[in-house]
């Protein structure tokens, strides 16, 4: 008896659906299309209130993953937008999935193909635009009548009201007495001289609850002038409502919003003096204060105003909170939310110097992190995971090239049936399905890899530790210096300072990038610029693949303790 095909389904619903029962709704529906299909259902996977747009949602990822290991032969959904709404993402989930062998089938739409793919995706990318660009229109409107058009500024709290139909009216806000109490006093203290650390650190100490729910911070009153945020640059709090100042887009890499400064032309400013809790004196008294707006160095080049300052900037974190490590005077580090937040949240006061902690972590890099123990377990673990991917390769690529051989003889035998006189009209649907086949199998050979060696040294650890001596020689010499400081940043997870219990210097524990640290210890420093004549960057994908696998397993990752 011929076995049911095995059927996920993926159910999602976003924000403007505002409501549980959806993904239920969905549930339900692709079941019944299962079982008129006869389609065996094996796992659902779903997200809640999560925009189509991006492809970072937990469900989805996980389906993509357990893809990737054969578990299911169909995907069901209720439509195709459920799975992805840009045109992009819907594109590389049906390669993905295809590759595999696994089929998307909607309850609206049937079985998916190329040409859903193409239509479907542009109307959903184009469903997007057009539905940002009327919540935009209606977000205008609300800012122009002085509602609120989106968050929740703090100080304030928002009043729900309902119209003769019993529809939500949406927008107004009150002020919230308790918090309007803070902001006062915030602008009060700030105008008197303290400064918002020392601010912040008694709101924490106090245990006044803060905007985030995280304790306060210096970024919490200060934030950016230009940008209009922060506690001290609210402009609400005299009454006059800023609306468009930010525009937000998404990172298509990391699927992260990012805030980009609209030109002062499109803001929308309204006087709402109803909500008004800062007199006039005490806004300019802050504002002569503040100083004049600081302008930005357009003389620097952007890469340069973006590369970290020092070698290990923005790598070091804090044992005690997980706060990030920073400079605290001209050559010592010490922990960003102790002095920023105070004791209340943090009371990791240590500090360490800069050339301390730069000879302590390139000697730990250089000597300790490729750790004999951990590097043998790994190689091992490589050996058999490549062996295995190897074995499936092998398996998949089998079986293409017998479907493929298949697809030829059945499309030589047509050609001899018509030489034969058997009418070009009876077979030519056929044949033209086969050549299609034919070009399908082809292309998925193309891209599936045919099986390679296994290359790994046994002498990884002493290259590695050359390679490392090498990049910090290059740090004395000023042309081989930045890309030296690159490749060793890149070595590098995160370097994690802890307070001892009774004092004393701080202890230093490293973590290493396992995919950079295996590529140089192959002979690859994987930074431009700097690659020797060696097979290993044809490594790249292997390694990557194989730490991923070796984390599944919680095996030693590569660490030290400097």
């Amino acid at each position: 008896m011929t076995q049911p095909l095995r059927a996920v389904i993926y159910a999602r619903f976003s924000t403007d659906m505002q409501r549980d029962a959806s993904i239920e709704d969905q549930i339900r529906s692709c079941r019944e299309h299962a079982a008129r299909q006869g389609l065996e259902v094996v796992d659902v996977y779903s997200d809640k209130a999560i925009s189509g747009a991006s492809l970072m949602r937990s469900g989805i990822q996980k389906l993509l993953r357990d893809a990737q290991m054969s578990a299911f032969d169909v995907v069901l959904s209720e439509g195709l937008d459920r799975l992805s709404r840009n045109q992009a993402d819907i594109a590389s989930i049906y390669q993905k999935l295809q590759f595999r062998d696994v089929v998307i089938e909607t309850v609206s739409e049937g079985v998916i193909s190329e040409m859903h793919i193409g239509l479907k995706g542009t109307m959903n990318s184009l469903f997007l635009k057009d539905l940002a660009i009327k919540t935009h229109r209606g977000l205008k409107g609300r800012a122009l009548a002085g509602k609120s058009a989106g968050g929740k500024a703090y100080g304030y709290r928002n009043i729900l009201h309902y119209d003769a139909a019993g529809e939500p009216i949406r927008g107004d806000r009150a002020i919230n007495p308790r918090e309007a109490a803070v902001v006062r006093r915030i602008f009060k203290d700030y105008a008197a001289g303290i400064s918002p650390k020392k601010i912040a650190e008694a709101l924490n100490i106090e245990k006044i609850p803060a905007p985030t729910g995280r304790g306060w911070g210096t970024s919490t009153l200060h934030g950016n002038r230009e940008r209009g945020t922060g506690i001290l640059n609210n402009e609400l709090y005299i009454g006059r409502q800023v609306w468009n100042r930010l525009t937000y887009v998404k990172d298509p890499d990391t699927g992260k919003r990012i805030s980009r400064l609209n030109p002062e032309a499109d803001w929308v400013i309204t006087d709402v003096p109803a909500l008004r809790i800062i007199d006039e004196d005490l806004w300019n008294a802050v504002r002569n204060r503040q100083g004049a707006m600081k302008t930005k160095n357009t003389d620097t080049p952007v890469w340069d105003r973006r590369r970290p300052k020092t070698l290990f900037s923005g790598l070091m974190t804090c044992g005690a909170c997980g706060g990030g490590f920073a400079k605290v005077s001209q050559s010592q580090f010490g922990c960003s939310t102790a002095r920023n937040k105070g004791k209340a949240v943090c009371s990791n006061m240590a500090t360490i110097g800069q050339a301390e902690l730069e000879r302590r972590v390139l000697d730990a890099l250089q000597n300790n992190l490729m750790d004999k123990e951990a590097l043998t377990i790994f190689c091992e673990e490589y050996a058999k995971e490549r062996n295995r991917l190897q074995a499936e390769a092998s398996c998949n690529r089998g079986s293409l090239e017998k479907d493929l051989a298949a697809a030829k003889r059945d499309h030589s035998k047509l050609i001899d049936a018509i030489l034969a006189g058997v009418p070009a009209e009876q077979v030519k649907d056929r044949m033209i399905a086969l050549d299609a086949r034919r070009i399908e199998l082809e292309a998925q050979l193309s891209r599936e890899p045919a099986p390679s060696p296994i290359r790994i040294h046994p002498k990884m650890a002493e290259t590695y530790r050359a390679q490392v001596g090498l990049l910090i020689e290059q740090l004395q010499q000023p042309e081989g210096m930045l890309e030296a400081k690159e490749a060793l940043r890149g070595l590098i997870d995160r370097i994690v300072l802890t307070p001892p219990p009774e004092g004393g210097k701080l202890s230093i524990h490293l973590e290493g990038a396992l995919a950079a640290l295996l590529l140089l210890s192959l002979g690859s420093k994987t930074q431009k610029g700097l690659s020797d004549k060696t097979q290993a960057v044809e490594c790249v994908e292997e390694l990557v693949l194989v730490a991923g696998a070796c984390n599944r397993r919680n095996l030693p990752r590569l660490k030290a303790a400097v």
